[in-house]
């Protein structure tokens, strides 16, 4: 077996790289696509399990207790079996491509598909998306990486596996490619789009192949009216303060509960809350895709489900502020699963509740008797308002929604509510939900070429060592002898423990060298100086970049955490890194 894939990755590598690219985009698509088919099977089967058990209204209290069952068994899965973080799988694959050289852990093929299967399946709040992203992107890298190939080429792969997964997850190749391109590719030539085409198709193809080509959400939508375009811009409005909301207050509620060190003490809480969230209001069960399709075809009463407040719905105000009152609390179960232990993805959700609030915000429209909007058209376009807000990527928004409804006769409130509610968030928020932590860090690839270049060079990597230090207490005769053995003409003065206590140039000495009378009276601590400024192991290059502008200096020593001397980072290193790196982030 290993002799033919050796000979497989001989071949490969004969062909023209673009030949080559198109052979593995098409197998990372297929891989990716079967990895969809595999996890919506899971869930699916879970799902059916547990749903066979409750056969009387008595046993309806399962319910409750099913996702914090999910969120334990996933928890212990990655603790005792993947031991690794495994959560947030989209943002993990944008700090894969900027920080890591576009590498995957192998383990993360199959490690998000088992454990989101088991939270999603047993009903945690959260979506199926990002796992499946992570994996399509692992399938891509860890090919990448078997067959030798560069960063270029491990990202563009990477990508595929991306792009793949998304279009397999919803039978979608067009949104598949948007995705990766606007969430996920910081570059990318036209050249280099093709693989991601390939890719996407293929997956696309798996996904009609094994579970049918019905839309993934069947609706019951109308044809768009001219006149309803002034009550879309207000629903683009209301998507992005939504989306506002989701990116805050999803960060807020994860860190405060991440913030309870012991991991069952977490769950347990976790558990306790998502369960009375569900019993008061059930459509926070599972993906919440059974209640979104409910309301696509104005079937309000199954969206709702048994609910504790049904006697207060023959009130009509009552059903908006129902499910107004579902839209905040579904980042809340949402938090509540992936912080508890479960693993899944903010994308479902994000759907859901922009669903939900384009109803909601149509019912109000409908009962005031401002003007009569069609209700499944709303919840339809709304999908992709909250989309476009959180993740900040409109096309895709208009796009995936358009493909996985059939909505393209609402192509033009699709543009008009995503671009609106696009727009409305940018003014708050530079950032989605997926990039705002790494943001935060400084490991965020963008689209300023300049700035990725910088995002992606390792200050450990530019570190020069062959610098020969002195010791602070010796003496001028000691310092000669350095030079005479020295290629560099710059000299750290590094006591025993490592400590850096200054630097001397071969300019500062020059007028003293060969004045033998100063040899053994005068001491190195006298001779040397101050660093013009000092750089730490692990700091970002821009910060790096800074202080060279600032210092006007070539050559910078460098420390690690504990202030110990580890070598010089100098200015013509990193401009060869930065051109090498240039070369790799064109995609040419």
């Amino acid at each position: 077996m290993r002799g033919f894939v050796l000979y497989i990755s001989r071949w490969l590598k004969s062909l023209p790289e673009s030949r080559m690219l198109f052979f593995l985009s098409f197998f990372v698509g297929l891989s990716s696509g079967l990895a969809a088919v595999l996890l919506k099977k899971s869930i699916h089967f879970f799902s059916w399990i547990l749903k066979g058990w409750l056969n009387t209204p008595e046993e309806s209290f399962l319910y409750l207790l099913y996702p914090g069952a999910g969120m334990l068994l996933s928890l212990l899965l990655v603790k005792y079996v993947i031991k690794d973080n495994i959560g947030h799988g989209v943002t993990k694959v944008l700090y894969a491509v900027a920080k890591n050289d576009s590498k995957i852990k192998k383990h993360n093929i199959w490690s998000s598909i088992a454990a989101s299967s088991v939270t999603i399946g047993f009903g945690g709040s959260v979506g199926a998306e990002a796992p499946i992203v992570y994996t399509g992107a692992a399938i891509g890298s860890n090919l990448a990486k078997a067959l030798g190939l560069s960063y270029k080429h491990m990202t563009i792969l990477l990508g595929c596996g991306a792009a793949g997964a998304i279009a397999g997850i919803f039978k979608a190749p067009l949104a598949g490619i948007l995705f990766t391109l606007e969430i996920l590719m910081f570059n990318i030539s036209v050249t280099s789009i093709v693989p991601l085409l390939i890719s996407a198709v293929t997956a696309a193809s798996v996904s009609f192949f094994f579970l049918g080509d019905a839309v993934v959400f069947t609706n019951s939508i109308e044809q768009f009216r001219m006149g309803n375009i002034p009550y879309y811009i207000i629903l683009g409005i209301v998507c992005g303060f939504i989306s506002l909301y989701f990116i805050r207050a999803t960060l807020f509620l994860e860190d405060k509960i991440n913030g309870i060190a012991n991991q069952y003490k977490r769950w347990l809480i976790s558990a306790l809350g998502l369960g009375i969230l569900i019993f008061l209001f059930p459509p926070l069960y599972g993906e919440g895709y059974d209640s979104l399709t409910a309301l696509l075809n104005n079937d309000v009463g199954v969206a709702i489900g048994t609910s504790v407040f049904s006697d207060l719905f023959s009130n009509p105000w009552a059903i908006p502020v129902f499910f107004f009152l579902v839209v905040l609390l579904k980042v809340f179960a949402m938090s509540l699963t992936n912080a508890g232990g479960g693993v899944g993805g903010t994308f479902g959700p994000t759907l859901v509740i922009g669903g939900i609030m384009g109803f909601v915000l149509s019912r109000v429209l409908n009962l005031s008797g401002i003007h009569i909007v069609p209700e499944a058209n709303f919840a339809l376009v709304g999908m992709a308002g909250l989309m476009a807000g959180v993740m900040q990527a409109p096309l895709t928004a208009i796009f995936l929604i358009a493909e996985i409804t059939g909505g393209y006769v609402l192509l033009m409130p699709l543009i008009i509510t995503s671009v609106v509610s696009f727009a409305t968030i940018r003014t708050f928020e530079s950032y989605s939900i997926y990039t705002k932590r790494i943001a935060k860090q400084g490991d965020l690839l963008t689209h300023d070429s300049d700035q990725a270049v910088l995002t992606l060079l390792k200050t450990s990597d530019l570190i020069e060592n062959d610098f020969v230090s002195i010791n602070p207490d010796k003496f001028l005769t000691d310092l000669v002898k350095t030079v005479s053995h020295s290629k560099r003409n710059l000299f750290p003065v590094v006591d025993e423990s490592g400590r850096l206590h200054g630097i001397i140039s071969l300019d500062d000495i020059r007028h003293i060298m060969f004045d033998r009378e100063q040899y053994d009276t005068l001491e190195v601590s006298v001779i040397m100086k101050e660093p013009p400024a000092v750089v730490y192991d692990g700091e970002k290059m821009d910060s790096v970049m800074r202080k060279f502008e600032k210092s006007e200096a070539w050559n910078l020593p460098v420390l690690d955490k504990n202030g110990k001397y580890k070598g010089f980072v100098s200015k013509s290193k990193i401009f060869s890194a930065y051109r090498e790196q240039l070369q790799q982030v064109s995609h040419e």
